[in-house]
């Protein structure tokens, strides 16, 4: 998946591929981007709040077949758990269903459903086959959008998008693979170089005191345009965002889905 820090708000979108992560700087009118290379069933956390009790999961599936030429096999977000340990709430997302537990009772949707569901510190709006939006507690909300493929499609399957809004509703000890970008960052650019890639120049970047070779790109950017995207230039770190990220990448592996 995709994601996008705009704004001070973070919004994330879904593209073929390993996840993608792109992280607006608005003061430097610029933005980094990651990805994250994991194996199908893997379970990254993307969100973990202390303060606020909530986390967001992302569960990694793969192409119908594993690709024989590619080294890395795509993957996408297949499942996504977001709760709320104040509220007693957890909600399951994949892209057949969408399931609901409060306490011990429990709830469950298609996408084929419209629907809107309001309780103590909790809305929950589904718009039939697009998308679903959550918002709870102090305010963070999520959107959560459904990309569907062609069902006879040799390889690929349907996978998700995940979207945070009004990120600054979180707590300032937000962390995850996602959640340690709600608070500003800054980085410095030297030395752009010619890179493998012609179209792609290479620089050093200085961020978080690390010294990081980092190639000029693109990522797609969803929001107005679902089906064809807006390329968004920005830099990409290698390696599974070493050196941008907090620790390594596999830090952010968790066992369950909550």
């Amino acid at each position: 998946s995709h994601f996008l820090i705009f704004k001070g708000q973070l919004f994330a979108f879904t593209v073929d591929g390993d996840p993608h992560f792109i992280i607006s700087v608005p003061q430097k009118k610029d933005a980094i981007c990651f990805n994250i290379n994991e194996k199908p069933g893997m379970i990254l956390n993307l969100i973990n709040d202390p303060v606020t009790g909530i986390t967001v999961n992302g569960e990694l599936i793969g192409d119908k077949r594993a690709n024989s030429d590619a080294k890395i096999q795509n993957s996408y977000f297949g499942k996504l758990g977001i709760a709320n340990k104040h509220l007693d709430v957890k909600l399951t997302v994949t892209p057949e269903r969408i399931t609901i537990e409060n306490g011990d009772e429990k709830t469950g949707f298609t996408w084929l459903d419209s629907a809107t569901l309001q309780q103590a510190g909790l809305t929950l709006i589904i718009n039939r086959k697009k998308n679903l939006v959550l918002s709870m507690g102090s305010g963070a909300s999520f959107v959560v959008v459904l990309h569907q493929v062609w069902k006879k499609h040799p390889l690929h399957q349907d996978f998700l998008g995940l979207y945070t809004l009004k990120s600054d509703k979180l707590s300032e000890q937000t962390h995850g693979l996602l959640g340690q970008f709600f608070q500003p960052i800054d980085f410095t650019i030297l030395e752009i170089h010619p890179g493998s890639d012609p179209k792609k120049p290479d620089a050093t970047m200085i961020v978080k005191n690390n010294e990081l070779t980092v190639t000029r790109g693109w990522q797609k950017d969803y929001r107005r345009d679902p089906t064809h995207g807006v390329d968004i230039p920005c830099w990409f770190v290698h390696d599974n965002g070493a050196g941008l990220i907090d620790g390594v990448h596999t830090d952010y592996i968790v066992s369950s889905l909550f």
